[in-house]
Order: structure tokens, then sequence, then C-alpha cells
């Protein structure tokens, strides 16, 4: 009878406990169901206003070329769909062709020399008067051979041992961690002709003249730049610095006194533009680590300045530099005030407007303090609406999405 008695209050308890824990699931499920409907994710842009692709679509007789530049870890063409097809409807283009078009990259010098792959899609408003081509470039295949020294490291002789998470933590880190180190050597060359080839495609002509589905150098004796054209770069984390190094190169090539008709070219199709250049995942501050300064650095006024003394040797007439930090993407930075006078070269006329967005859903942990996945804040940039509609429409003036005049607050600069 006391064994009876015993056992009565002790499966009590258990039922009880039993529905308290479904309670608690529950109430669990309810509180991050109200998070998810809230979404009370910071958007604060600090900078000067700017306008978006939408406007250079709109203007008569102009195409709009945007090449996208991806960051670490292993790419294949077609990787940026996602976020090209986000950016079409964004900008209300209905029409593509049916054919999307293929270039393997290859060295000018070295024919032989595989540079990764450029992958041109083509959008068109439904009256056909607004033309965006997207260049996507591919260039992880450059850095893949260097990475299979760790290939064993993904074997099953080495991942049985780890626990689950922590083995595709491992993999991803074998994946995209050698990348800015491989970067910073002998291949760093190879990447850079691969953004070197894919910008001179960019301003080689229309549609109609680009080629199909061949591995081919872009000439340099025959560049036809289109001087009409807008253009604009769209990066990722290590892309970033791939961007702003390969135009950085383009200035130190014509410095030297190399007249080749690329550079000749590109001087002369960029001197009076704006390009923006759409970094997601900003890291130009951690890799700026251990490089050395560029060789005119400091000199803004002297470049970019109408009455400056060496404005007529100006690379760009501006270019704007819209950087995308999430504060919980561990590999993303925004750029300080003085970073681009020190670091970056003088002759690109740098201008910064720093987004501070949560890509990733921040939740409240019960008490133990917020938290937000990492890695959704890492690669989450492409696919939010609202970096999409700022990259189309951009901030502060009428065509700006409202979905960013609704969920984003801006903080205007003066000098």
């Amino acid at each position: 009878m006391k064994i009876l008695k015993l056992k009565l209050p002790i499966l009590a308890l258990a039922l009880l406990s039993s529905g308290c824990a479904s309670i608690g699931k529950g109430i669990t499920e309810a509180i991050l169901e109200k998070q998810e409907e809230e979404d009370t994710r910071i958007c604060e842009i600090k900078g000067e206003k700017f306008s978006g692709i939408k406007p250079q679509l709109e203007a008569s007789g102009r195409k709009m070329k945007l090449l996208m530049v991806h960051g670490v870890g292993n790419h294949l063409p077609g990787y940026s769909t996602q976020f090209m097809e986000k950016l079409a409807k964004e900008l209300d283009l209905t029409v593509t062709s049916s054919n999307v078009k293929n270039i393997r990259l290859t060295d000018a010098k070295d024919p032989a020399r595989p540079l990764g792959n450029l992958r041109i899609n083509r959008y068109l408003n439904a009256d056909r008067t607004q033309e965006m081509q997207f260049y996507e470039l591919t260039w992880s295949e450059i850095s893949a051979k260097d990475k299979e020294v760790l290939s064993y490291d993904n074997s099953g002789e080495q991942s049985f041992r780890r626990a689950e998470v922590n083995d595709l933590l491992k993999k991803f880190s074998n994946d995209t961690g050698p990348d800015p180190i491989i970067y910073l050597g002998e291949k760093r060359e190879d990447i850079l002709s691969a953004f070197a080839q894919s910008f001179c495609w960019m301003i080689h002509g229309d549609w109609n003249s680009l080629p199909d589905d061949v591995q081919q150098s872009c000439s340099t004796k025959n560049v036809t730049p289109f001087y009409n054209d807008s253009y604009a770069f769209v990066s990722h984390s290590l892309g970033s610095r791939i961007t702003i190094d390969g135009l950085q190169h383009i200035a130190s090539k014509l410095s030297s006194g190399d007249t080749a008709s690329y550079y000749t070219a590109l001087t002369n199709v960029l001197k009076n533009k704006e390009v923006p250049i759409y970094m997601m995942s900003n890291q130009l501050p951690m890799l700026q680590l251990g490089r050395s300064l560029p060789e005119v650095a400091n000199q803004a006024q002297a470049y970019c300045k109408s009455d400056g003394a060496k404005y007529s040797e100006r690379i760009l007439g501006r270019t704007s530099v819209i950087a995308f930090s999430d504060p919980n993407d561990l590999l993303s930075y925004a750029i300080p005030h003085d970073f681009v006078n020190k670091y970056l070269d003088s002759r690109l006329c740098i201008n910064v407007t720093n987004i501070n967005i949560n890509v990733a859903r921040v939740y409240d942990a019960f008490g133990l303090g917020k938290l937000a996945n990492p890695m959704d804040a890492h690669i989450g940039y492409d696919t939010d609406e609202r970096v999409v509609a700022m990259i189309a429409k951009g901030i502060a003036n009428d065509k700006t999405a409202p979905i960013v005049n609704e969920r984003c607050r801006w903080i205007e600069t003066i000098d």
C-alpha cells in the first residue's frame, strides 16, 4: 500500500511535467511566431542618398550593365539566379532572352589558362524601352585546385570523428577559409585577370555582339566601348576586395605607362561616369590587414574636384560604395570614415554609404539574451527584399520602394 501511495504522486508529477512540457513548447512556438510576425529587424542608412539602378534604366538609349562578383567558397555558374530574378522583378523587367550567353574566360596572354566563367542574362521591360544586362563572374575554379590540399579533412577518415553539426561547420570552413589566403598568393593575378576580362566583355558592345558558348579572351585590340551605357557592380565578401583591387589594377596599369587599347578604352568610358558598387557582407577593413597602401592615396581633393590639380588623371568620375553589413555577420564590417582616404586609390573618387541591416532574424532567447544565426547573417543579403529594393531604387528619392520607406531609416551626412 505504501508503495502504491508513493507511485501515485510520481505518476502525477510525470503527467504534470509532461503537460508542462507541451505547454512550454506551445508557448515557445507562439513567442517565436510572434517575433516572426513583428519583424523588427533594423535597417539604418548613413551617408548620402543614392538612386539605385532604376533611373539608369529609364534614361533614353541607355543600357544598364551589372557585374556580380561572388565571395569565398565554391560557386557554380548560375549562383546569382535568385538575386537576379528578384532584382528584375523589382525593376519591372518582365521580358528576358530565351538563351543565356556563356563565356569561359581565358588569359589573353595564355589562352590555355582558364580564368573562370562569365554568364550573361538579358532583361527588358514590357515595351522593350529599358534593358539590363546581368553579368555573373564565377572565379572560384581558380582557387579550387589549391583547396584540394584540405580535401582529406572532408573524407570519412576524419569527418566521422566529429559531431554532425561540427562536421558541417568544418566542411564550410574548409571551403571558405582558404580563399582569402589563396587570394593573397600567386592566384591573385589570375583572379584579377578574370575580373578585368569580365569588365572588358561588359564594355565590349551590345547583346548581339557578345559571343556564346565559347572559350575566349576579350581582345584588347578590338574593344568598342558603348559610352552611353551605365555600369554597376554587386559583390559579396571577398568579391568586394576583388572589385576594388580590379579597379585599382586598371589605375596602376595606366600609371605604369601601359597604353593598351583596353585600358585606354576603360579610362575613356569611366572618367565621366558614376559607377556604384553594392557590397554585401563588406569585408574591406579586414582584408586590408597586412596589405601595402595604394600608390595614390589621400589625394581625393587633387583628383576628384573639378578644380583639382590632377582632375584629368582620375579613373572614375565617382565610385559610390554602398556597403551592406549585418552586425550579426561575424565576417562583415562597416567602412570607417577615414578608411577611403588612407587605404583606397584616390583616382577612383570613392564615396561611401554604410547600411546597417539585419538580414538574419534576431530572437529573444527567453531572458538569456538575443541571438541571430551568424550563417544567415553572412549569406542572406541577396535574398533580403530591402537590400534588393535599395539596389533597384535607392533611398530618399521619388522612386524609393515602399518597403524601404517603411522599414528603413536614413541618416544623411554632410561635409
